[in-house]
């Protein structure tokens, strides 16, 4: 005769089976809420244990990889779908908001530097390639398992595919290349990171650190001038402009003790003085032109400009309005109709000289300066809604993220090649967002977004990428690795990630020709390696890494599914 369960027992059993299928409905069972916890959960562990510092040095956001890979090795798993949805959309709105954030100085750079970062991005490339053949004279492994350890090195996934799909044309086995891949990614990923972390500590000087080239800079002077040139005596400003090919602003003429808000056909006189905004490399010309530089410092960021002098005002306005997008400061004629000079405009973190042929773009901030009443008429016709801009045009990154992933489907095709190149998921949305950042004024497409907005989107989408890679590799990451051929596949892609980093990295420091976090985003950019940008990103100043990295990543990226097609077809 069976004995009866007391109550007491009955329920204590009721609530263990409940707190059961709880637990599995939130971890276990595959469901879109199950998902997003077993994601929130990764990112959310990984960026707090990101912010930890061990003697100064912190993994930052590749945490999340790392979580993701310990949350695949216990069993936590997603649905498949689900996980490839997810690693996608966060790489696409990553490298998307990244190409728009450098997109703005992103020909600058190229026009300056651009070849030349490009080159250094391009012997990471060629070393890991001619080491790639090397190795795989030098052991056991075929040529064509080098191709995979070489794809999971340098992190790139298009690099695999395209390897994969030219062995299948040649009628050759591709299976152990995805897994030579996935066991050498993780380390591929880590391996830039060591690279980076090992330059800094032996090799990167406290000069390397200070940040020069395109990020946060100021490319303008003011500077007060007396007017002592016989030359200038009795012309018109606009006389004087013509006089040199040297681009500056008048904002300010002091005569007699009076301030005047210079106009085209304001005459200079002898003795006046004036306050002059120009290029930095202009000032020895100014003090050529005008006859005497008065050493006053002007540029200091403590300078009230308003207590200067109490007939004019100096404000600066934010241009919001979406017709003025895109249209030359020249056009708007404000100096004519409405009496007012304005000085410099802001873009971001560059200040740029406010010239008649610069072409604005919404969000750019405007110092204007002129009588009161004068800036107030200026300011109702540029706009400055400030509250508008913290609402990011989030149609315009949806449409642009879908123009890039088209132009990423793309074939290209390259003489030779029996199998057309694509950009794919990362290399399409990235440069559209260069695109559409670049020269979206120019078709009045506004894609502006705060500073703010901009950093947590690509945030957010780094650590989607992240928490999916780890959690997809860390399911037979250990077992893997500790197979025969597991471990030397390891040693050798950890070699390839490695050694061209380090090497290339050395050289490009001593020679003096970029700062530190310039040469980062090189060798991240040309390893195709979000996390380690991340990493750069968190653990330096400014904004260089990432300017450099949108530089080199397209190009680089493109080679290196070239070279996996090429290495195959003709080595394999």
């Amino acid at each position: 005769m069976e004995r009866a369960v007391p109550a007491w027992q009955g329920e204590g059993r009721h609530r263990t089976n409940q707190l059961t299928m709880y637990w599995d409905s939130l971890f276990n069972i595959h469901s879109a809420v199950q998902a997003i916890v077993v994601l929130s959960l990764i990112c959310a562990l990984g960026l707090a244990l990101g912010k930890l510092h061990v003697k100064g040095i912190s993994l930052g956001i590749a945490f999340v990889f790392f979580i993701g890979i310990v949350a695949g090795h216990c069993g936590l798993t997603i649905d498949r779908d689900m996980l490839l949805f997810a690693e996608s959309f966060g790489l696409t709105v990553f490298v998307y908001t990244l190409g728009l954030y450098v997109g703005p100085n992103f020909f600058g750079s190229l026009r300056h530097e651009g070849i030349e970062l490009n080159l250094w991005g391009l012997g990471v490339i060629l070393l890991g390639t001619a080491m790639t053949v090397v190795l795989g004279l030098l052991t056991s492994v075929g040529l064509s398992d080098m191709v995979g350890i070489l794809c999971g090195a340098t992190t790139n996934t298009p690099a695999l595919g395209a390897a994969q799909q030219a062995l299948e044309h040649l009628g050759l086995p591709s299976g152990s290349v995805a897994l030579a891949c996935a066991v050498t990614y993780p380390l591929g990923v880590v391996g830039v990171i060591l690279a980076m972390m090992l330059m800094r500590r032996f090799f990167v000087k406290p000069a390397d650190l200070m940040v020069r080239g395109n990020g946060a800079e100021d490319h303008t002077y003011v500077g007060q001038f007396r007017v002592v040139n016989p030359a200038l005596d009795g012309k018109t400003i606009a006389a004087i402009s013509m006089m040199t090919h040297r681009k500056f602003i008048m904002s300010r003429v002091w005569r007699d003790g009076n301030v005047i808000v210079p106009e085209a056909d304001t005459v200079m006189n002898t003795g006046d003085n004036v306050l002059v905004v120009c290029n930095k490399e202009e000032v020895d010309a100014m003090e050529l032109l005008f006859g005497e530089k008065v050493e006053k410092d002007w540029n200091r960021d403590q300078v009230d400009w308003n207590a200067i002098d109490s007939k004019v005002e100096s404000r600066v306005i934010v241009l919001t309005k979406p017709v003025l997008n895109g249209k030359y400061l020249g056009q708007l004629q404000l100096r004519n109709t409405y009496g007012v000079n304005v000085s410099r405009v802001i873009r971001g973190d560059i200040k740029l000289l406010a010239t008649d042929d610069l072409r604005l773009q919404y969000g750019d901030r405007l110092t204007v300066v002129g009588e009161p009443n004068d800036v107030e008429h200026v300011e109702n016709f540029l706009g400055n809604a400030v509250r508008t801009l913290n609402e990011p045009n989030l149609g315009a990154i949806f449409f642009g993220m879908l123009l890039g992933l088209a132009i990423g489907t793309i074939p290209i095709d390259i003489p030779g090649m029996t199998i057309p190149v694509r950009l794919g998921i990362a290399g399409g949305p990235i440069v559209m967002g260069i695109v559409v950042g670049a020269l979206g004024p120019r078709v009045h497409f506004i894609s502006y977004m705060t500073r703010s907005a901009g950093l947590m989107l690509r945030k957010l989408g780094l650590s989607l990428y992240l928490a999916c890679l780890g959690l997809d590799a860390g399911g037979q990451f250990f077992e893997t690795i500790f197979r025969p051929e597991g471990l030397l596949w390891v040693g050798l892609g950890f070699l390839l990630t490695f050694l061209p980093i380090l090497f290339v990295g050395i050289i490009a420091l001593k020679t003096k020709k970029f700062d530190y976090g310039t040469i980062c985003g090189i060798l991240c950019g040309s390893m195709a390696n979000p996390m380690a940008l991340g990493y750069a990103n968190d653990t330096l100043e400014g904004e260089t890494a990432s300017i450099s990295y949108a530089t080199v990543y397209p190009l680089g990226m493109f080679i290196r599914v070239v070279i996996a097609q090429v290495l195959v077809m003709f080595l394999a």
